[in-house]
């Protein structure tokens, strides 16, 4: 079970958690999601034809609540995604941020509850 509390960290049954300390793209493991409908519509083909060639690899597990849960916890080191809700990001963003991370929205803005953008970012 994942916890994560307001500055008193994030733990994965009860063991303390932490982000990668992989901070460069080429050695990055990162995930991604794709839409269910109107994938034509969605920039995200885009950007996964282009992180893949510069980064150790990509999945797509298919869930943004479970990638950011493997990010919290260092299995991937980034996760980017678009037309995200906030049930979907609400209590990943939580864990990712008390497990060391920083996320933002793409233009680099800080991440907010209604974002519809979520980007995890290699420090």
């Amino acid at each position: 079970m994942f916890a994560a509390e307001e500055s008193r960290g994030a733990n994965l049954n009860d063991k303390v958690i932490h982000v990668s300390k992989v901070r460069t793209l080429g050695e990055a493991l990162l995930a991604t999601g794709f839409p269910v409908h109107d994938r034509d519509a969605n920039p995200n083909i885009y950007f996964f034809q282009h992180l893949t060639l510069r980064c150790h690899g990509i999945r797509r597990p298919g869930s943004a609540s479970l990638d950011l849960t493997s990010v919290a916890c260092g299995r991937i080191d980034g996760y980017w995604e678009f037309n995200l809700n906030p049930w979907d990001t609400a209590a990943g963003v939580q864990l990712v941020r008390e497990a060391g991370g920083l996320v933002t929205r793409f233009d680099g803005s800080p991440w907010r509850l209604d974002s519809r953008e979520t980007l995890l970012r290699l420090r």
